[in-house]
């Protein structure tokens, strides 16, 4: 049997009729046990990643739902989506539901909100299941990148799948967003390769590809998280990799260097055979001496790679010893700091910290100018970095309607910025700081409008969920032309807007229309 957690929360108010009543109504349906635990805020932190949204002053959820399986996940759904007959009294759920798998969402709108809610942990729910004859596999929507990725390695050396690097990122928000990983030069997006979804949509019906219609599965795969309703597992078409491939990174060091190689890679790295995958990170180290981290992969043997680069690219002087052979998941540990492989099942992320992030993707490269300023700035500020991060290949093959991720041909690649701190208390000079940092790149990235990544979540970019024309402000910014698009798709599979928060897709005709159900004994 599932059980709720519910803390010591000044906030929730225990004698609610609407509290004890659908309390009742869950135990009744032999769904779930209340308990008031110690572990209640233990499970809340265990993956709760951006410390900014742990202060005290952040409203915890009324309780806490760990489901056991898909069944438990949509009864919950349902009682929760639906008003309550009780002792001949209409009950109206009080909760917005918010949804968690590995807590990543960069402003926490996975597990905060500015409502009384609930958290619906989906820890548990996270199996994997590879059918290496079909290349395919289904993943419950808990499971962690490293648990895919541990479970796919397990089946074949010669599969993978196109997805991030970080093992702690949860599959379900990262698909929601469309998913940009090492192999996308070569494969697409993570969604490019999202074959099917089990959806527990808007009436809390639990509903399939065909069941839900094709507006809405292109809705799901990259249209952000939060929006459509709770999806339970996705089946993904698994790709080829050779079983031995090469990783690579070279460091150059001094502002001249790296911004010369750097500039360099603007040109180039976008252009590669599709193969060959190459970010840079710009940071400082400990000496405030700037550095440029080259990192990638090559799918193929070290001295092809190495004569390759030597024809494109020699002003990165990749040789040999920059180089390793091995398999496609040891690439997976190699890029998290060598980690043992065991570890990539580990669901904890122990590099937890109050940070801030902002996104761009750029359509033609960056003057140096632009460059060395953008530098100047970084090194101000000690815990900064930038990752460029490209695109080309077959992102360039997709059309930008494909799915609502819209950065397909003409992008050249994404910045990526943040900024962390470890002190309380210190969240308006930082925000400041990188709010500053983005305005000054206005001039050089995409515009009209400026392009955002939506797993890079922004809420500076704006919010509300109330109107179309209220969300259009941000919503355009992370899906260009599609935003209408999903919006019809949105108004299709939750025209209540029961699943919604910040940044969510809203309907095109807002309305709070409930059906009621009769709880009597059963769920």
């Amino acid at each position: 049997m599932a059980k709720v957690m519910i803390g010591n929360n000044p906030q929730v108010d225990k004698g609610n009729a609407n509290f004890n009543g659908l309390f009742e109504c869950f135990k009744k349906g032999g769904l779930t046990d209340f308990i008031q635990c110690p572990e209640y805020i233990s499970t809340l932190d265990f993956s709760a990643q951006n410390l900014r949204y742990r202060e005290p002053q952040i409203r915890n959820p009324d309780f806490i739902f760990i489901p056991d399986d898909k069944c438990q996940l949509q009864q919950f759904v349902f009682l929760l989506l639906n008003d309550i007959w009780m002792n001949g009294q209409r009950i109206k759920c009080p909760w917005e539901i918010r949804v968690r798998c590995g807590g990543h969402s960069y402003e926490g709108l996975s597990y905060t909100a500015d409502a009384p809610f609930v958290l619906i942990d989906l820890q548990k729910l996270n199996k994997v299941t590879v059918d290496e004859k079909s290349e395919t596999a289904w993943v419950e929507g808990g499971a962690t990148l490293g648990e895919v990725y541990s479970a796919i390695a397990e089946s074949s050396p010669e599969l993978a799948f196109p997805a991030g690097i970080c093992h702690t990122v949860g599959s379900g928000g990262h698909f929601a967003g469309g998913g940009l990983g090492f192999l996308s030069r070569k494969y697409g997006l993570s969604v490019d390769n999202v074959l099917d979804a089990l959806l527990i949509n808007g009436s809390g019906e639990m509903v399939n590809r065909i069941q839900m219609g094709e507006d809405v599965f292109w809705a799901l795969r990259g249209g952000g998280g939060g929006s459509w309703g709770v999806v339970c597992a996705w089946k993904i078409r698994l790709v080829a990799v050779p079983p031995v491939l090469t990783a690579f990174k070279v460091l150059k060091y001094g502002t001249d260097t790296v911004t010369e190689t750097v500039n360099r890679w603007q040109y180039v790295a976008p252009k590669l055979e599709d193969n060959i995958f190459m970010q840079v990170k710009v940071d400082f180290n400990e000496r405030k001496v700037i550095r440029a981290l080259f990192e990638g992969t090559y799918l193929g043997c070290q001295n092809e790679l190495v004569h390759k680069i030597a024809q494109s690219f020699p002003e990165l002087e990749l040789e040999s010893a920059n180089c390793e052979e091995m398999s496609w998941i040891k690439t997976i540990a190699y890029f998290e700091n060598n980690i043992p492989i065991s570890e990539l099942t580990n669901r904890y992320y122990y590099k937890k910290s109050y940070f801030k992030v902002k996104s761009d993707f750029a359509n033609v490269p960056l003057p140096e100018s632009a460059l060395r300023e953008l530098w100047s700035r970084m090194a101000k500020e000690p815990c900064v970095y930038t990752i460029f991060f490209p695109l080309g290949g077959e992102m360039d093959r997709i059309l930008s309607d494909a799915r609502p991720f819209p950065q397909r041909a003409g992008t050249l690649f994404s910045i990526h910025y943040n900024i962390s701190w470890t002190e309380s208390g210190e969240d308006d000079y930082y925000l400041k700081w990188m709010r500053d940092l983005y305005k000054y790149m206005e001039p050089y990235v995409s515009h009209c409008p400026r392009a955002a990544y939506v797993n890079f979540l922004d809420l500076d970019l704006g919010t509300g969920h109330d109107s179309v024309e209220e969300a259009r402000v941000w919503g355009e910014k992370y899906f260009g032309a599609n935003f209408d698009r999903l919006v019809e798709a949105k108004t299709q599979v939750d025209p209540a807007n029961n699943f919604n928060n910040p940044q969510s897709i809203p309907p095109r005709c807002d309305y709070n229309i409930k059906k009621c159900v009769d709880i009597k004994g059963s769920s």
